[in-house]
């Protein structure tokens, strides 16, 4: 048989009652900030834009990386430009903005 006997006083009880309130009616107005519409909205805008600065900073790593291994085909580690690679790749693009100056040309004569 449980013991039902309380030895505190009324007054006792009436404070821990009036905290037990005060705890609940902080809880409640948490829950009611959570689940109002502008905290809900907000909440999920900070989500796309964490999720939008993600992608951004991968892509960045990846272009940077990407750069940078372009740059090593075309500098040697002193910081000095490789003719022997620069050269063709030049002559390349002359000869097609040639090309399609030339083609620009045929089409409007």
């Amino acid at each position: 048989m449980a013991d039902t006997s309380d030895t505190r006083t009324p007054a006792q009880i009436e404070a821990d009652i009036k905290r037990r309130r005060e705890v609940l009616a902080e809880t409640l107005d948490e829950i009611g900030v959570r689940v109002h519409p502008k905290t809900i909205v907000g909440d999920a805008k900070a989500k796309v834009a964490a999720n939008i600065d993600h992608t951004v900073g991968r892509a960045y790593v990846q272009v940077n990386r990407a750069v940078t291994q372009a740059r090593a085909q075309f500098v040697d580690e002193n910081g000095a430009t490789r003719l022997d690679r620069v050269l063709p790749v030049a002559l390349a693009v002359v000869g097609v903005v040639g090309l399609l100056a030339l083609s620009t040309r045929r089409r409007k004569g």
